[in-house]
């Protein structure tokens, strides 16, 4: 769901270049994996390729949790996150062509209750607009709602919430990654079908494709599950975490819910190289071609690729996907984050290619991903060799020093501010938020404490930063690199009247929008 914080913009030093051959062997692909798994400190992966309609290579590489030692294998289900975006539209698509629902539909006239942030937008947002990140909201703006995970905002929350957000952009002008508007694409698909998104993804989709191993919720899983635990890594050190939870019965995972294994996805990049045919001819159809268009067409753009070893020309974002064109070939993508779980699709069918990356470690998971997938998309499309492993790897790095860095700038200004005389008192209360709900600043023995009420994980300490400005250190290991500033307003004698917060380090992801 965190998917837009994993896009890296590359550096403009290669070039485009063709060799003499595209025939890349399973064991090609496997040592690409094994470099990158060597280079990259991640627990495990899942790596899947298809081409000319065969399966390539459907493998797993590492562990499942470092805990033990049970091998990742080809039906190990990770959690996808915002891949599942693309089977929320491939479902709407469904409804459309079955003559239940229009891409045009406003989604007032099957929501009444859904609100957006202006009369006008409210009244015109489309089934599409749910859909193509043009609403003129910020980035994530909402996340909070469901990261950390353990809040208590329900559907009926959720399409009210936007009537709360001031807009960055104006209407259908601007591209701003969103995943709460997909969780209203899931309602919408209840109630035009009668069922839950969880029910309808896997009786129209999961059903007819074969994904027998996959599942729409990690809810839906046990611990007899071959799946993987997320982990991360602080230096070359793993460790398991928590996944996020997020029950179905209080809102849809249509933005990013899907646990599923590169077994069961190589037959959804099929079904979508063959333009909506599935099996094992194929003959069976489960969407026309016409959506599959629908699907692919642009309808917010983007910046297109800079690098000139691809000569881009267009970038943007269909229903669920990235579109793009690099060498000369159409690309179809996305990336999903979840805490400890990261994902990327490829598809060109233009050379009738798939490749699918699954790993159970943050951070430098989206290394792995990055450099597996474009090492192996660049094989195919016979570009000069480049050592992607080693740029991502040092990338990485740099980004990961800078943000330490100036995380720890912070800190040392909360030390040297440590012998500041506060009165705690002038802050304590509770706070009132339109959507986001109440936050408790109580003070414990001297020290003052944020709590939110509607989601329990937002919780720590607030040290002194200077002025009217503290650090919130949250307990949470949900919360790891979002700690955040605390602003207070005072009013003329000295007490707090309102909460103003940003995120500190630079690495933060989008979703914990505290601002």
């Amino acid at each position: 769901m965190r998917m837009s914080a994993l896009l890296l913009s590359l550096p403009c030093l290669l070039f485009f270049s063709a060799t003499a051959s595209a025939q890349v062997t399973p064991d090609d692909i496997d040592a690409i994996v094994r470099r990158a798994m060597d280079t990259f400190h991640v627990a495990g992966a899942a790596v899947a390729v298809v081409k000319d309609g065969q399966i390539v290579l459907e493998r797993g590489y590492g562990l499942r949790t470092v805990e033990g030692n049970t091998p990742v294998d080809a039906h190990t289900n990770f959690g996808i996150a915002s891949n599942s975006k693309a089977f929320t539209t491939t479902a709407l698509a469904l409804l459309v062509e079955d003559g239940k629902l229009s891409w045009d539909d406003h989604v007032v006239a099957i929501i009444p209750e859904f609100r957006m942030y202006d009369p006008y937008v409210t009244e015109h947002f489309t089934i599409t607009d749910l859909l193509t990140h043009r609403s003129g909201l910020g980035l994530g703006a909402g996340d909070l709602t469901f990261f950390p995970d353990g809040a208590d905002y329900t559907m009926d929350d959720i399409v009210r919430i936007f009537q709360y957000f001031e807009p960055e952009s104006e209407f259908r002008t601007r591209f701003d990654y969103d995943n709460l508007l997909y969780l209203v694409a899931g309602e919408v698909i209840r109630r035009v079908s009668g069922m839950s998104w969880e029910d309808f993804v896997e009786e129209r989709i999961f059903g007819p494709l074969g994904m027998d191993g996959s599942f729409t919720s990690l809810t839906f899983t046990d611990e007899s599950t071959n799946k993987a635990y997320p982990h991360l890594n602080e230096g070359d050190s793993l460790y398991r975490i928590e996944p996020e939870r997020w029950d179905p019965v209080r809102k849809p995972g249509s933005a990013g819910g899907i646990y599923a294994n590169v077994h069961d996805l190589t037959a959804w990049m099929l079904l979508h190289l063959n333009q909506g045919k599935y099996g094992p001819d194929p003959e069976d159809e489960l969407f026309s071609a016409t959506t599959q268009r629908d699907l692919w067409k642009i309808y917010t753009t983007t910046d297109a690729n800079r690098n000139p070893r691809y000569n881009s020309h267009f970038s943007g974002y269909g229903l669920g996907w990235f579109l793009e064109d690099l060498a000369g070939n159409m690309v179809v993508s996305h990336t999903g984050g979840l805490f400890g779980m990261l994902s990327k699709t490829v598809l060109v069918p233009d050379l009738d290619l798939g490749i699918i990356v699954l790993t159970n470690t943050s951070n430098d998971g989206a290394g792995l991903f990055g450099a597996v997938s474009s090492t192996v998309m660049d094989r195919y499309m016979e570009l000069e060799p480049f050592d992607w492993i080693a740029l991502y790897d040092d990338r990485f790095r740099r980004a990961n020093d800078d943000a330490r860095e100036e995380v720890d700038g912070v800190w040392a200004t909360v030390a040297a501010a440590n012998d500041h005389a506060i009165d705690p008192e002038n802050y304590t209360g509770t706070y009132e938020d339109p959507w986001f709900g109440s936050v408790d600043i109580s003070n414990r023995d001297g020290t003052l404490f944020f709590q939110s009420v509607r989601s329990p994980k937002i919780a720590g300490p607030l040290h002194y930063y200077g002025e009217s400005t503290f650090v919130a250190k949250w307990e949470s290991e949900s919360l790891v690199d979002a700690d955040a500033f605390v602003i207070f307003t005072l009013d003329g004698q000295g007490k707090g009247q309102s909460i103003h917060m940003k995120g500190i380090s630079p690495a933060i992801d989008f979703s914990y929008d505290f601002q």
